[in-house]
């Protein structure tokens, strides 16, 4: 085996692959918004204490993203990718990276980031109505294994800002 074959057998195998299943107390075409407009998609994304002061999404297969997720310390953290399939009210792929404020692709390292990140990440999101509900999957492939309880824990946390919603 190749030293290149090694090296990233061992970076695949410290990453992980989330998947968080939800049931969110909307219907699906607030989800769907909730992902797809960027006026509803500032009010609820980041954890707990993050505000979404940017964001810009061009939502057509290849269309790109630019969000901005800022903590209660200041700190900034830019995310871009592009869209890869639309189904609506279904279904979205896209592509995930750290970015700067340009949407220019920068490595997780310059952020300070622990683990082995790799320089784009895959995000799935099914959505699927059951009435006033919508049970949601996310799939976020590429998060080091070190990482990603709090990449869980932030989701989820986002995910109870977006149910939230309901009540705006």
């Amino acid at each position: 085996m190749s030293g290149i074959a090694e090296a990233q057998r061992w970076v695949a195998a410290k990453q992980k692959e989330i998947v968080i299943e939800r049931t969110l107390n909307l219907p699906v075409e607030l989800a769907w918004r909730a992902w797809t407009e960027p006026e509803t998609f500032k009010k609820w994304w980041g954890p707990k204490d993050f505000k979404c002061p940017y964001s810009s999404i061009d939502l057509k297969p290849g269309g790109k993203y630019l969000h901005c997720m800022r903590s209660s310390l200041g700190e900034r953290f830019w995310s871009t990718g592009h869209y890869n399939e639309i189904v609506p009210y279904k279904k979205l792929v896209f592509t995930d990276s750290f970015s700067d404020n340009q949407g220019n692709i920068i490595p997780a390292d310059d952020l300070n980031l622990p683990g082995k990140w790799p320089m784009m990440l895959l995000i799935s999101i099914s959505f699927e109505s059951a009435g006033d509900t919508t049970r949601m999957i996310l799939r976020h492939e590429g998060i080091p294994s070190e990482l990603s309880g709090e990449c869980i824990m932030g989701w989820n946390q986002s995910f109870d800002k977006m149910e939230a919603i309901a009540a705006w």
